[in-house]
C-alpha cells in the first residue's frame, strides 16, 4: 500500500514538473520570438505572458506557424488574421495594444 502512494506521488510530482515546465518553455519561445522580431523586451516578455496564459498549447503551436513572417507586430496581426481561430485573432492583437503602449505587465 505504502508502495503505491508512492509511486502515485511521484507520478503526481512529474506531472506537475512537465505541466510548469512545458509553459515556461512556450513562454520563453514567445517572448524570444518577439525579441528577435524586434519587439523589446519588456514587451516581448508581457506578450510571451499574456499569451501562454490565455492560449492552449494547439493555438500556440499555431502562432508558431506564422514566425517566419511576423517581423513587427502589424504583421503578426495580419498574420493572425487570417487564422480560423477568433480567439487567437482576439487574444493576440488585444496583447499586442496593451503590450506595445505599456498598459500591461
Amino acid at each position: 500500500m505504502f508502495r503505491l502512494i508512492k509511486l502515485l506521488l511521484i507520478l503526481i510530482g512529474l506531472a506537475a514538473v512537465l505541466w510548469f515546465g512545458a509553459n515556461r518553455y512556450a513562454e520563453y519561445r514567445v517572448r524570444t520570438s518577439f525579441a528577435e522580431a524586434g519587439m523589446n523586451d519588456k514587451a516581448a516578455a508581457c506578450m510571451g505572458r499574456r499569451l501562454v496564459k490565455r492560449l492552449s498549447f494547439v493555438q500556440l503551436l499555431k502562432l508558431c506557424e506564422f514566425e517566419k513572417e511576423t517581423r513587427t507586430v502589424g504583421g503578426l496581426v495580419r498574420a493572425v488574421q487570417r487564422m480560423d481561430d477568433r480567439e487567437i485573432v482576439t487574444v493576440t492583437t488585444s496583447s499586442a495594444a496593451l503590450c506595445s503602449t505599456g498598459l500591461a505587465r
